[in-house]
């Protein structure tokens, strides 16, 4: 489901590899991304430039990833189109998660920040 580039030896980018992560994919997401993190992934950007829409099971699965790296990292999203970022600034999630507008500018704000 989830397609990964790595972009140096710490920062991971991840596509859902779907138009639409809603209750029907979002644990598949979530298990994917989890694993990914298991495996020593720590800093991830979560690109949605592919993304058309995203329901509360999508941005449940997303916190549900933002727990399981904990302190050890950073997950940030990027490439939100306007009907996933009003999704994000309805559930108020846009003050928890930082957005950048494509994976470029985050993984060179990432790599500031190690």
């Amino acid at each position: 489901m989830i397609h990964t580039t790595k972009h140096g030896p710490n920062i991971v980018a991840v596509r859902p590899g779907v138009e639409r992560l809603t209750a029907i994919n979002s644990k598949a997401f979530k298990e994917e991304v989890v694993a990914l993190i298991e495996d020593g992934a720590s800093h991830l950007i979560i690109d949605f430039s592919e993304v058309s829409f995203l329901d509360s099971s999508g941005l449940g699965a997303l916190t549900g990833v933002l727990k399981r790296i904990g302190h050890r990292g950073d997950l940030v999203v990027s490439g939100l189109n306007g009907d996933v970022t009003q999704m994000f600034k309805i559930c108020r999630m846009d003050r928890v998660f930082k957005s950048y507008p494509d994976v470029d500018v985050a993984v060179q704000a990432m790599s500031e920040s190690l």
